[in-house]
């Protein structure tokens, strides 16, 4: 049996753009963002593994001037005026009954959707791995050229009633997606030391 391939790391100049160089955006050019960039964005993101290939988090993208002046009010101050100026806003939600499509996803044992039918086990896994597929969306946006500004200054509850009433969908987060400007961008911040954060056994 072959070892799986892609064993070669990324060059610096990948991983500036994914990791090192990477930003969080606050200002914003006047540069369409297409639909069909949102869906290979979508179907880059939805490769990232997640527990029992489960795919709880559902991606709201707010293009339009309706939908942005639905969510404005709905964000803390300052993060509205981000939202307005860039392209697009994706809402992150963690939909909690992802169970549901688990003989979908892992139909080689589509009895693993008891696994979640502990409300408390479910809305654990939704937030864990809801939040991990943000994290890949981030990444992946990157990956296409798109910048990001991640947020979480907003009306939680106000969200999910104007955006997902009827659903069982959370909001979990927000981000800003588009070309960033460089201006507005803070100083880095610093990082914690490998000593700080982790340890080999």
């Amino acid at each position: 049996m072959a070892d799986f391939p892609y064993t070669t790391p990324l060059d610096k100049a990948a991983l500036d753009q994914l990791f090192t160089e990477a930003r969080t955006i606050n200002a914003w050019r006047d540069t369409p963002v297409s639909d069909q960039q949102l869906q290979h964005l979508y179907d880059l993101t939805k490769m990232g593994p997640t527990s029992a290939n489960c795919s709880p988090a559902r991606f709201y993208f707010v293009k339009s001037e309706e939908a942005k002046l639905k969510l404005k009010p709905l964000l803390m101050a300052g993060n509205d005026e981000k939202m307005m100026q860039a392209p697009v806003t994706v809402i992150i939600a963690n939909d909690m009954a992802f169970a549901d499509k688990i003989p979908e996803l892992f139909p080689h044992n589509p009895d693993a959707k008891n696994w979640f039918a502990d409300s408390g086990v479910a809305a654990e896994t939704a937030m864990r791995n809801g939040t991990l597929q943000g994290g890949y969306l981030m990444l992946a946006a990157r990956s296409i050229g798109l910048h990001c500004g991640p947020m979480s200054g907003f009306d939680a509850a106000g969200v999910d009633a104007a955006f997902f009433a009827g659903t069982q969908y959370r909001s979990n987060f927000i981000c800003t997606l588009g070309y960033g400007k460089t201006e507005d961008i803070f100083p880095r911040s610093p990082r914690l030391s490998f000593a700080d954060a982790a340890k080999i056994l």
